[in-house]
């Protein structure tokens, strides 16, 4: 049987001071990304192996961060969930904590799940997602000062710690484009009413119609799911009608129902990009593979990710924030779709 690797060995490999590598590897400290990752890489060499009951006993901590979501269905993928995650699992390493997944609950059931999670000491604070308006989440943990930071945010009069982006300022900047290229008759691909991201980007698509004192029919406004069959079935309602009297462009609130609408385009015989423009939201890694390729609004996912673990680490280590609520700017990437 090896011998078990010390805390002195890593320090060595390292080149680090052995103070600096305890307080790293046991989570306890927050140093240069550089610093960390260093120390991480000479203990994942040596084959470092922390014990972690002793240290959690000592600490009267867990250093796990509790996370659910939404699951993604079994025909569909969700690149931006993927991306997310990889991003919160590195930067919580990174300060010595594991992220732990739990499965989501739909309504008051979910606040019982953090509930027991909080009582029995399983988790050191909460990452949130998929927040809704009125989310009992957000009132369950304020109500038991627990550490949590939100990826979205939620009523507006709730204070409350949250990473965001800002989807209503990515439709505008496309509304905007199209609008430059001399489109006047634009039609959106929404989801329904009640979805809280859904109406923060709806917001932005008609600022900035009204911007340019612009106004479509109301059937031109498309609820339903983000689903690639959505996108289809109305790409064909709205296409099917004579050139003067269709959209010349259309957007969407995720690229899976732009894909729906250039292939219903396609089946019209269309041209996607001079018959109709169609731009997508995500910029989901197979968007620029497309035929053609589609036009998207990028998100800042990772970015997203690592401030939400970074700042959730900081309110669990008793620090306050200099930023409690911090909205990221996406970007429009032009393809040949648009």
């Amino acid at each position: 049987m090896s011998e078990r690797v010390t805390l002195k060995q890593v320090a060595a490999k390292a080149g680090i001071s052995y103070q600096t590598v305890s307080k790293v590897l046991n989570g306890s400290n927050q140093v240069a990304r550089e610093t960390a990752e260093r120390i991480l890489s000479a203990a994942r060499e040596l084959g470092y192996r922390p014990n972690t009951m002793a240290r959690n006993l000592r600490s009267q901590r867990s250093w796990m961060i509790g996370y659910s979501w939404i699951p993604t269905p079994p025909n569909q993928v969700n690149h931006i969930l993927d991306l997310f995650l990889t991003s919160m699992v590195q930067e919580a390493e990174a300060a010595g904590y594991h992220l732990l997944p739990f499965p989501y609950q739909e309504g008051e059931e979910q606040v019982e799940t953090y509930r027991e999670m909080i009582d029995s000491g399983r988790v050191d604070g909460f990452v949130l997602s998929s927040v809704e308006y009125d989310d009992p989440r957000i009132q369950f943990l304020l109500s038991r000062q627990f550490p949590f930071v939100a990826f979205g945010r939620s009523n507006p009069e709730i204070d409350f710690p949250y990473v965001d982006i800002d989807g209503g300022a990515g439709m505008r900047m496309t509304v905007d484009y199209l609008i430059k290229k001399g489109h006047r008759r634009i039609a959106v691909l929404a989801w329904p009413e009640n979805s809280r991201v859904g109406n923060d980007r709806m917001g932005g698509f008609f600022e900035a119609l009204n911007n340019a004192a612009l106004s479509i029919p109301t059937e031109w406004v498309m609820r339903g799911e983000g689903t690639y069959e959505f996108g289809l079935k109305s790409g064909l309602h709205l296409l099917s009608t004579s050139p003067d009297q269709r959209p010349t462009a259309i957007v969407t609130l995720n690229d899976t129902q732009a894909i729906g609408a250039m292939v219903a385009a396609h089946e019209l015989n269309l041209t996607v990009g001079s018959d109709v423009d169609v731009i997508g939201f995500d910029d989901a890694p197979m968007s620029q593979y497309l035929y053609p390729p589609l036009s998207s609004i990028r998100q800042p996912i990772r970015e997203a990710g690592r401030l939400c673990v970074e700042q959730l680490i900081k309110l669990m280590e008793g620090e306050s924030l200099i930023e409690r609520q911090i909205l990221l700017n996406p970007k429009l990437i032009i393809r040949a779709s648009a």
